[in-house]
């Protein structure tokens, strides 16, 4: 399947679990399981299997690269909490679990519904820099609560466990109240306020600066870079899509078969057997969906043509034939046409085609010039001998006797482009080249030396 279709798939997949899970909460009760429940529960098991066999599949690194892949983890996690009190509740037919479990799945929502949004409008600069955003500010949060542990420690020692500290210094942290500083002298007269005045400039004033400046770089550089930064989300979504393990082929919750009655069966029935269950279970669940996705492939990206080539005067319309129903929907006796231009040619006339190209023309013509020029030598030689040839051999028609009289030239002109032909005259001829190269240097180290041993009296007579 290819990245796109399966891509949409998801997102539909995705929309499917919201409504089951608005469904099921808007009838939320601990005391009885109703069959929106069941439905969530079942299809949620399957979407997060899914989920899971995505990680396996690529890796934590490649999955953590989505926009959303922090939402499909908290809710995974919100789940398995549900699912596991649910249960529990169960089996000891206990409310107070069951109650439980439903006010942790109610947690889920803040996820949910965000993460549709993520997934409509993935191209939007806003969610493009809200990921990065968020990383950078949960990374300053957690440095700075690790580096104002040392405040909390010296205020527990200095008020000895009578003071709510904590509460007083998160309402600072936040700007909400300074309640911490007005009571920071019950704890101690001199040190208490210092403390706490100091975290208040720190905490609040200080952090809120560094926070705001690095959110505003951060944005700064994904908006200055956000074609680069699209192109690598959708490069991110292409590669997820593509999956090729055996579990991606059933879509939730039909993954669970996969996992529960397949995987155990193939430790029992031979290996030739289980894909013939495989092969024939995935057919069947995946027919209905292989059809809407090939009537929408045929609507959307074959649609007729209104215009004619090369020209913007709309065509005037046809009449409607008797079969427009098989024409609407592509289906006609004519649908197999475009099969006949993926089969491969036969191999005599790819290299005919070869022959033909723009390339080997004017070999071909040279071929030819060749040929006639020969044929007329031998015909005169003939006739100076006094032989006559009065029988003619019928010659073989040739798909080039519309071109040309001279037969079939393919293997002479495959001959000419054959580069091994010729290779060892060449070698000759280079070898031959480096004797007289080398005989040549030697005449010349001879005369220099001559000239060399010759002295200036000499060359002046000779001169």
């Amino acid at each position: 399947m290819v990245p796109r279709t399966r891509n949409a798939l998801e997102i539909l997949q995705f929309i499917i679990l919201l409504f089951l899970y608005l469904l099921f909460m808007l009838e939320r009760n601990p005391e009885h399981y109703g069959a929106y429940e069941i439905a969530f529960s079942i299809f949620a098991f399957g979407w997060v299997l899914d989920q899971f066999a995505t990680i396996l599949a690529h890796g934590w690194h490649v999955y953590a690269q989505n926009l959303w892949s922090f939402l499909d983890v908290i809710f995974a996690i919100v789940y398995w909490a549900y699912l596991i009190l649910r249960i529990y509740g169960w089996r000891t037919n206990d409310l107070v679990p069951g109650q439980q479990a439903l006010d942790v799945l109610a947690m889920g929502a803040p996820v949910l519904v965000p993460r549709l949004a993520f997934n409509l409008l993935s191209d939007n600069i806003v969610f493009l820099c809200l990921r990065s955003m968020m990383a950078d500010f949960m990374l300053l949060t957690i440095l700075s609560a690790w580096c104002f542990c040392g405040f909390l420690l010296s205020m527990v020692w200095l008020a000895e466990g009578r003071h709510n500290l904590i509460k007083w210094m998160l309402w600072i942290w936040f700007g909400l109240d300074g309640s911490g500083i007005q009571y920071s002298t019950d704890f101690h007269w001199l040190l208490g306020p210092i403390l706490m005045v100091a975290f208040a400039f720190l905490g609040n004033t200080l952090f809120l600066t560094i926070l705001v400046s690095m959110l505003s770089n951060t944005f700064g550089t994904i908006v200055s870079n956000a074609t680069a930064e699209i192109a690598f989300r959708r490069a991110v979504l292409t590669l997820e899509g593509v999956k090729g393990d055996a579990i991606f082929a059933y879509q939730p919750p039909f993954n669970i078969i996969a996992l529960f009655v397949l995987v155990p069966m193939r430790f029992i029935v031979s290996a030739r057997w289980f894909h013939k269950i495989h092969v024939a279970t995935v057919r069947a669940i995946n027919l209905p969906i292989l059809l809407l996705i090939a009537l929408l492939e045929r609507r959307l990206l074959w649609p007729d043509a209104d215009y004619a080539q090369g020209s913007t005067e709309p065509l005037r319309k046809k009449r409607r034939s008797r079969g427009w129903f098989w024409e609407i929907w592509k289906i006609t006796t004519h649908g197999d046409i475009q099969t006949v231009f993926q089969i491969a040619p036969p191999k005599s006339v790819v290299e005919d085609i070869a022959v033909d190209d723009d390339l080997t023309r004017h070999m071909i013509r040279r071929q030819f010039g060749r040929q006639q020029s020969s044929t007329v030598v031998s015909t005169s030689r003939k006739g100076d001998n006094g032989e006559s040839n009065d029988t003619s051999v019928p010659k073989v028609p040739s798909r080039r006797d519309s071109m040309a009289p001279w037969g079939d030239l393919s293997q002479q002109v495959r001959d000419i482009m054959d580069e091994t032909i010729g290779v060892e005259d060449l070698a000759a001829r280079i070898t031959s080249l480096e004797r007289t190269t080398a005989r040549v240097e030697t005449l010349l180290a001879r005369m220099c030396d001559a000239v060399e041993d010759k002295s200036p009296g000499e060359e002046l007579a000779a001169s």
